[in-house]
């Protein structure tokens, strides 16, 4: 599969790590900055926002989702809740300059339409990210396709064939930087309703990267992605589950992330090469543990060779347990004493 970059990293090469920051920022750039922070002491690659103007997401009939009416006890509508949650387009500015301190990339999900897309061309974002909410928005998609950036997408609430309506849209457009992410969408989700091996079929029906929105809690099923050949993870970043807003409760502490982040970066060196082979570490023991062809007592010149009395034992320097049956039934051409190791010679 062709590798494409986001800023300095090669996906396909590893998995990139996204800190998903979302709207736990609140509104607020101290918190927003914290969560910078947070997310480069953990070691993600990137971290994301959510860029939108809450008149251009929702209409005032907008009701608020189950889960979010559970994390705010508020039940309240759409537009009101989402109102308190935008990132001001002053607070661009210091967040980038941040990001670049911290040496982690910034991305945001174009959760507004037409103008989300434009503003985050206009800052210079190294990709598009895409919720689930918008995989069937096909005019947006197209629109940001043309920018001829990576397009990463969410596919919470997808069918197979609205995925890949979506990708035709973004390559009609002349754009196959293309990443798919597995996702449910529900905080948290059910074990029962993450089915990862989706991704393993988009991989091979669109043919393009695919990766795991994680909405689980811990970190088991983003592990079990990043086996199954996940090249990007995102996850929900807080500052402490406990404060007001929609995805705190469903997100992981920075503590939580930092294990999160280790957890995956160790998949990669444990799935190791296709290539069965000794090890550097293990070229050392073979000649101590393999074994080789000695003899099990002392053998006198002219006696036969025979199962009891020449042994397969440690260490492995002599003759290769494969010519063990060449000697039985044979005479000894020399004596030999107990332990030694028997020669090609000696028959």
């Amino acid at each position: 599969m062709k590798t494409l970059k986001i800023g300095k990293h090669a996906i396909g090469k590893g998995v990139f790590i996204i800190a998903e920051a979302g709207v736990n920022h609140n509104g607020r750039l101290d918190l927003a900055l914290k969560l910078v922070d947070a997310a480069a002491e953990c070691g993600a690659d990137a971290i994301k926002f959510q860029t939108f103007r809450a008149p251009e997401l929702v209409t005032s009939a907008g009701k608020m989702a189950a889960y979010q009416k559970r994390n705010t006890g508020k039940n309240e509508s759409q537009l009101s809740m989402l109102r308190k949650l935008e990132l001001r387009e002053s607070l661009y500015a210091p967040i980038i300059a941040r990001c670049k301190k911290r040496n982690i990339l910034f991305l945001s999900a174009a959760h507004g339409g037409f103008a989300s897309v434009d503003l985050l061309a206009a800052l210079g974002v190294p990709a598009f990210k895409f919720s689930s909410a918008d995989l069937t928005n096909l005019p947006v998609l197209s629109h940001a396709a043309r920018y001829k950036k990576p397009m990463i997408i969410s596919t919470g609430m997808a069918t197979m064939q609205e995925i890949e309506e979506a990708v035709r849209a973004i390559k009609k457009e002349g754009n196959d930087k293309i990443i798919i992410l597995q996702c449910t969408t529900d905080y948290p989700t059910d074990p029962k309703e993450v089915n990862l091996r989706a991704m393993q079929t988009i991989a091979r029906r669109l043919g393009t990267h695919v990766g795991f929105s994680d909405h689980t809690s811990g970190m088991q099923a983003a592990i079990m992605a990043a086996t199954l050949g996940a090249c990007v993870i995102e996850k929900h970043l807080t500052l402490d589950k406990h404060m007001q807003g929609p995805d705190h409760a469903a997100s992981e502490n920075p503590r939580e992330f930092r294990k999160f982040v280790d957890a995956i970066r160790l998949v990669e060196p444990l799935l190791g090469s296709r290539t069965k082979k000794p090890t550097v570490s293990e070229k050392k023991y073979i000649p101590l543990v393999r074994k080789s062809i000695v003899a099990n007592c002392s053998i006198k010149k002219g006696e036969l060779f025979t199962r009891d009395s020449i042994a397969i034992k440690r260490p492995g320097t002599g003759l290769h347990p494969r010519f063990f049956s060449r000697f039985l039934g044979k005479k000894a051409k020399r004596n030999i004493e107990k332990d030694a190791p028997l020669l090609r010679s000696d028959i």
